[in-house]
């Protein structure tokens, strides 16, 4: 489609800010996972059992989630770099891009940095003995899904954000919360009525609700897909609006 031409050239861009930083890119994604894995699979909940299954079990896909969502959620900082710093996103304003390129190449972007995220917990689960249906496309329909709605959150976002601390301030009032209440730690079902029924508004609980029942083997239905699919194309949109508005 030629509104998404020249959409590579942003994505490529990326890439190569990856490949150069990746070493640290990758230390810096292992230690978070690392520590909950330490801490509450074995320290406090090692001997527990959550469904039938062991705590550490229960957390890895829950780990699976929250990465992928703040990894993704990460672009918008190279995209605050680009805008506050290094003033490639005036260039690509300039370039013969449309906003739509734009936003698909920053989006597919941080669904890449998400996605090295994944492997390396899956890696780091190995030694703590936790394997589970990492084969399964159910599990990478959502993990795809999951990180393509933060991914377009992040690119929209990045566009109203005038610093860093105001693209800290969103972090902390949006994704923090999210990472520790969206069912990534421990099940819904634990807390007050109350409280369920706000946290089930989140894209991260069906997320992690969704990468749990794949990686457990089981059936996780139709609905989490529909509505990840959804949100993330609302975001998206609202994504090429913001540029748009930008670029005026």
């Amino acid at each position: 489609m030629k509104i998404f031409k020249g959409w590579f050239a942003v994505f490529y861009r990326e890439m190569l800010i990856v490949r150069h930083r990746l070493p640290r890119m990758l230390s810096s994604m292992a230690v978070a996972p690392l520590l909950y894995l330490l801490a509450f699979g074995y320290a406090m909940g090692g001997d527990q059992l959550v469904g039938g299954r062991s705590y550490i079990e229960f957390l890895l896909p829950g780990l699976l989630a929250m990465s992928s969502m703040i990894q993704a959620f990460a672009i918008a900082g190279e995209i605050n770099v680009a805008r506050f710093y290094w003033y490639t996103f005036e260039e690509f304003q300039a370039a013969p891009i449309s906003s739509s390129a734009y936003v698909l190449g920053e989006v597919l972007a941080g669904m890449t940095r998400a996605h090295l995220a994944l492997l390396l917990i899956i890696g780091i689960g190995f030694p703590f003995g936790v394997v589970l249906a990492y084969g399964n496309p159910l599990f990478w329909s959502a993990t795809l899904l999951n990180s393509f709605v933060f991914s377009s959150l992040a690119v929209g976002l990045a566009m109203v954000v005038k610093s860093h601390a105001d693209q800290a301030m969103l972090s902390n009032f949006l994704i923090t919360p999210m990472a520790f209440l969206g069912g990534t730690f421990f099940p819904l079902e634990r807390l007050p009525l109350w409280l369920q029924k706000p946290l089930t508004l989140l894209p991260l609980t069906h997320a992690s609700s969704a990468i749990r029942a794949a990686l457990f083997g089981e059936a996780p239905g139709w609905f989490p897909y529909l509505l990840l699919l959804a949100v993330g194309l609302v975001f998206f949109r609202l994504a090429v609006y913001l540029v748009s508005r930008a670029r005026d």
